[in-house]
Order: structure tokens, then sequence, then C-alpha cells
């Protein structure tokens, strides 16, 4: 590998200004940077999480599209992650000459804001969106708004603030849009292939120059936090106070943010967005799409990745189980070293991986659904959007000429402490005609493969429930009848 060079200092541009920052901490929060460090508090705390939508900023940065402007939570978005973006900040927006930015006047004009905490965030979020749709569909509109909260219910008005915008203005006409080729210009300026480290001992943050290069860090530093989308580790800071340093932030590298197809098999990289792979997946393998759909809100999708989701090994994790139903294989690389195996298979205990220390997740390749196959994904929350599971069922289903069941792969999240396939069901649905008495005694067996716990999600009672009727679901709609038997219904104590 070619001798790369080293930089001590993040670059990025802030609203309009370059920025350039020697002392930073690991953990320190785009958010508190922007309240504490420069004053602009027009980005607010609201739930440290990622759940509120208060704290939304745009991002932008360079992609094979372009120069692309994203919404994302800056209370859960790391300063390391912002080398060779723009941020832009609610303070940016402006209209021309003394008016009112057209989204804010069209939320000042049909009452969209009442207590006023929560409306900045949901302007970058209607910004974000219009600047890419300027005359969206409800639907799109709402997919917007997923991640934004308002605590005063005022979300009639803020629908018909989003219908009007483009009649105050054009978003071809905003300054973004005007300056977008010399913001692309400034920020292909700053990438310089160096590699950034920041800080000194173990409280430093490394942003490598290369995949080849974090191949070489993460080997050098096994016990560094890998840092994609920071959905995860974001929380482990913001609530559970931990110490992340030396971090190492990925998010950036292009050669992880590729999604590519051959011969029936997507390769997702794992610095590929939810948002990144929606396209791809929804199109290729379409009961993934709405699954992706209901990950957190758009600014969670916007940072949060495919590949983090499977490296964190959470057995509520949404992409796992649908992605093992498939026949998924994941690519781990240590140094110059890969190795493939069974996405299933990575999945040890709870907490526990098949990773060694310094190996990372480095792609996952995911079969399309062979003609003639049925493939579905249901997730049980406690409200549909922006929600963590309680339980998710995937169902991969291949039936023989004879209408008996030749294969069958069914893999849950939230039953067990990792992602699991539920072995025993599969074995007493294969070789039996996919029938109502073959599902009903299939249904017995879901007590020998899972023994799901009791927390604030659900209790066990209910996901074992749930889970049972999971299948019954993807029997009535693969088979086109009504629930030919009703499973015993859970009575809470």
């Amino acid at each position: 590998m070619a001798e790369i060079k080293t930089r001590n200092e993040i670059r990025f541009i802030l609203n309009g200004a370059d920025v350039a920052l020697a002392d930073i901490a690991p953990d320190m929060t785009l958010l508190d940077w922007l309240r504490l460090n420069r004053s602009l508090r027009g980005t607010k705390e609201g739930c440290a999480e990622g759940d509120c939508g208060a704290c939304t900023v745009l991002v932008g940065k360079l992609s094979a599209e372009g120069l692309v402007y994203e919404s994302v939570n800056a209370c859960i978005r790391f300063m390391g992650s912002l080398d060779g973006t723009h941020v832009v900040s609610i303070e940016h927006l402006r209209g021309d000459g003394e008016k009112l930015h057209p989204v804010q006047q069209a939320m000042v004009d049909f009452h969209g804001s009442q207590c006023g905490f929560c409306t900045p965030g949901f302007i970058m979020s209607l910004y974000a969106l219009w600047m890419k749709t300027p005359n969206p569909s409800d639907a799109a509109i709402e997919k917007a708004l997923q991640g934004n909260l308002c605590r005063c219910t005022g979300y009639e008005a803020i629908m018909r603030a989003a219908r009007a915008i483009s009649s105050y203005g054009k978003a071809a006409k905003d300054p973004l849009a005007l300056e977008r080729e010399d913001i692309a210009a400034r920020l292909e300026a700053l990438r310089d292939g160096a590699r950034v480290e920041v800080g000194s001992g173990k409280q430093r943050l490394i942003v490598p120059a290369n995949v080849d290069d974090f191949a070489a860090v993460l080997e050098k530093e096994p016990g560094a936090t890998i840092v994609a989308g920071s959905t995860d580790v974001g929380l482990w800071v913001t609530k559970h106070m931990r110490d992340i340093s030396p971090a190492i932030f990925i998010g950036g590298l292009d050669g992880l943010r590729t999604i590519s197809e051959a011969d029936g098999i997507v390769t997702i990289g794992a610095g590929v967005t939810y948002t990144e792979a929606f396209e791809t997946l929804s199109k290729r393998i379409p009961a993934l799409g709405p699954l992706v759909d209901r990950i957190g809100g758009e600014q969670v999708r916007n940072m949060g990745t495919v590949g983090g989701n499977i490296a964190n090994g959470s057995p509520i994790g949404d992409t796992p189980p649908p992605l093992i139903a498939l026949g998924a294989q994941l690519t781990l690389r240590k140094g110059g070293a890969r190795r493939t195996i069974p996405l299933e298979t990575f999945f040890v205990a709870y907490g526990k991986q098949d990773r060694q220390p310094g190996e990372f997740v480095e792609a996952v390749h995911v079969p399309v659904p062979a003609k003639g196959t049925r493939f579905a994904v249901y997730k049980v929350t406690k409200r549909r959007d922006e929600d963590i599971t309680a339980t998710l069922g995937a169902f991969y289903l291949t039936l023989a000429r004879d209408g008996t069941v030749a294969d069958i792969r069914i893999a849950y999240g939230g039953m067990a402490p990792t992602p699991k396939r539920a072995a025993a069901v599969e074995k007493a649905l294969i070789g039996k005609a996919w029938n109502e008495a073959t599902v009903e005694a299939a249904m017995a067996e879901y007590a020998g493969d899972f023994t799901p716990l009791t927390d604030m999600r659900a209790t066990a009672e209910y996901r074992a429930l749930a889970a049972k009727n999971l299948l019954l679901r993807f029997f009535v709609e693969t088979t086109g009848t009504r629930a030919p038997f009703q499973v015993s219904r859970y009575e809470a104590a």
C-alpha cells in the first residue's frame, strides 16, 4: 500500500464558512458543538437519541450523483464524521432580501409552529425534501417527517405548510441550489487523500484515507470503536456515557459505499446507508422496501448503515432476520485477508459475533429471491413508524409442483439473544403440504425454537403469540385464503 499522508485536523464547511478543527474530542456531537462552540442554538436537543428530530440539520456530501444534501440527527452525529462535508443549520436559511425562506414563510402562514421547540427540525426536514421534490405527495411529506415529533399535535398545519412551499419560491433558485457548484468544488478541494488523526494517546479520532488504510489502522488498533452511521454508537455516548476512544470514522469511505449485482446476488458495502440501499433493495427484493421505510426516521436512514446494523449484533436489528432468510453471505476483512461466511453463523451469542480482533464487516451479499418463490417480512412494534422492533419475522418459501414445501427458511429478531432461524418449525413444514393442517401443527414447534424475554417492548407471551401469528399471516398471504384457524388469544395479566 502506498504511503498515506496524515493530517491532524478535520475540515468541513459550516453554512458558508470553512472550518478546520485540530482539537476535537472523539465523542463530541455536532449538536453540542453547534450550540456550545458556535452559539448556533436554533438546533435543539430534545431526546438526544435520534428520535424526535428537534436537532435536524442538513449534511451535504459528494457522491457518484454529485453533491447530495440529507437530513441528519445532530444529537448523535459525531464531529469526526464530518470531514469533507457541508453542514447546514437553520441559521443558514434565507429568502430574497429581508424575506423569510419559503419553508419558513409557509410554516408561518399555515400556523405550523405552536410552542416552536420542534419547528427548526421540521423546517430542516422539509427543506431537504423540497430541494429534492419541490411538489411532493402527502406520502412523501409523511415519510420525510417520520423522524420529527410535534408535542403540540400540529401535524395537519405542518402538512398544509409542506404542500404550499413551492408557492413561495422555486427550489431551483434556492441559495443551496445556486451555490451547489461552488460548494462541490470546495468540498472536492478538501479531498486530499490523507488520513485524519486528531488527539493523542487513547483520546483520538481517526478518519482513514481509504478502505485499505482502515484495514491497516484497525489491525494496529483492534480495540478501537468503529463508527459508521453512529445511530447506535451515538446512544452509547448520549445515554450510556460510554467512552468510545479511540474512534475510527468510516462513514465517508467510498470503498464501503458501493452497491452492485452479479449473478442474482446484490452486494452491499458495509458503509451503504439505508437510504442509499433503498432503491436497489425495493426494486430487486420488494418486500425489503417497506421494512427499510420503517427503520427509524428519514434522518436515521440517512445515517445508519446496513453493515453497521449487522456488525452491531443486536437481537432486534431489523436487517439480519430477512437477510438470513434469504441466505445472505457476509465478507469479513482483516488487513488484506478476507473470509466469507453465512450471515446466520456470524451471530454467536448475545453481544458476541464471529469477528476476530482487527476484523471488520466489509460487505453483505444478498441473493435475489428465485422466480416462483415467496418472500415476506413482518415487523411488530408499539407504533408503526420510528419504533424499535418487538419481534420481526422473515419467511422465504419454495413450493414443489405438487404443493408441498420444498424448502422454507424462517428467521426472527426479538425472539432470542441473537437473530435466529426457527429450525424446528422449518423441519415441521418441509416435505409437507402447504395447508392449514401443516401450519397449525408446525406452530407447536415454536416452543422448542424460542424462549423470548419480557421487556419494555413486549412480554414473552406476546412475542411467542405474535411469532406464531406471523407464520399464519404468511400462509394466508401466500395462499390467498382467509385465516383458516385462529391462534389462541393472549390474555394480558
